[in-house]
């Protein structure tokens, strides 16, 4: 595997090192040892498929907070899609800085996003299917989001969004969870 950092640091694109013959390819998608030796954490709690029927699909952007931060591996097994992350940690000199990734089945590529990143993703294609190894349970108490179209971001997504649950459409934007914060 090739770990490419991203300029959100802790955050990388992880390539494959495919090994072709006659019959196809083989290539290693995830070794403990290696992403160890990169500083990430390898821990799987649990593996998730997320299946989209129509392209311009949008899920996120979703967190969790301590105890219960989550790493993510993600990977697009079919179709195309745009994923964005959002550095959420307020130590980090990137703190409420975003990329975003094209993930394909073709390219083959993964996104490692590090604990306390909101992560989210747009489907391009038909179908899109997303695999994801995450570091953690899925714990609702300590579950967070920011809106996809939250100004502050100005999140360039390649195209309208034509589904999004009520949940993701109703996370609260940025300015109102700090006015939260202040207040409370």
């Amino acid at each position: 595997m090739r770990f490419i950092e991203t300029e959100l640091k802790g955050a990388y694109i992880i390539e494959l090192e495919e090994k072709h013959d006659h019959r196809g390819f083989f290539a290693r998608t995830f070794c403990a040892k290696e992403f160890e030796e990169h500083g990430l954490k390898p821990a799987v709690a649990q593996c998730n498929l997320s299946f989209n029927y129509k392209k311009g699909t949008l899920r996120g952007m979703h967190y969790q907070t301590p105890p219960a931060a989550e790493t993510k591996l993600v990977r697009c097994v079919k179709g195309e899609i745009y994923d964005v992350i959002i550095d959420m940690r307020p130590e980090s000199p990137t703190f409420l800085q975003h990329i975003g990734v094209e993930l394909t089945a073709d390219n083959h590529r993964a996104l490692y996003v590090p604990e306390m990143f909101a992560h989210g993703y747009q489907a391009l294609t038909d179908g899109a299917e997303v695999l994801y190894q995450v570091g953690e349970f899925y714990t609702p108490g300590y579950e967070k989001g920011l809106r996809y179209n939250d100004p502050f971001f100005n999140i360039q997504w390649p195209m309208e969004v034509t589904e999004i649950s009520e949940k993701d459409l109703n996370w609260p934007l940025l300015r109102m969870m700090t006015v939260g914060a202040a207040e409370g």
